[in-house]
């Protein structure tokens, strides 16, 4: 005999959830990203950049703990990393989302 899960919440909640979840995730991040490119255009617009060597070395913000580093200083280029974070982070945080809600509804298929 199957029992019956207390319904905490409808399917069509869960999706406007989800739905508004992923909407600000994206508005959020590319909100970030343009800030970090005002900065960096404020601080950097009238230099030229040199394409022809590519230097690896200058790639300081290659963790997590760097990029918020970074962004305590208002770097540009840390801002701009931390926005791109987030835009990976939002599906994630659907997914986790989506696996919270299933348990709550003890919907395990």
């Amino acid at each position: 005999m199957m029992k019956k899960s207390k319904h905490y919440f409808a399917d069509k909640d869960v999706q406007v959830i989800l739905g508004t979840l992923l909407r600000v995730g994206v508005i959020l991040s590319m909100s970030v990203v343009l800030l970090g490119g005002i900065i960096y255009l404020l601080h950097h617009g009238k230099g030229l950049v040199d394409y022809k060597v590519f230097d690896s070395s200058k790639n300081q913000y290659a963790s997590i703990l760097a990029i918020f580093e970074g962004i305590k200083r208002m770097d540009s280029q840390a801002v701009i990393q931390f926005g791109v974070l987030l835009l990976i982070f939002t599906p994630i945080t659907r997914v986790v989302f989506s696996i919270f809600s299933f348990l709550i509804e003890r919907d395990y298929m």
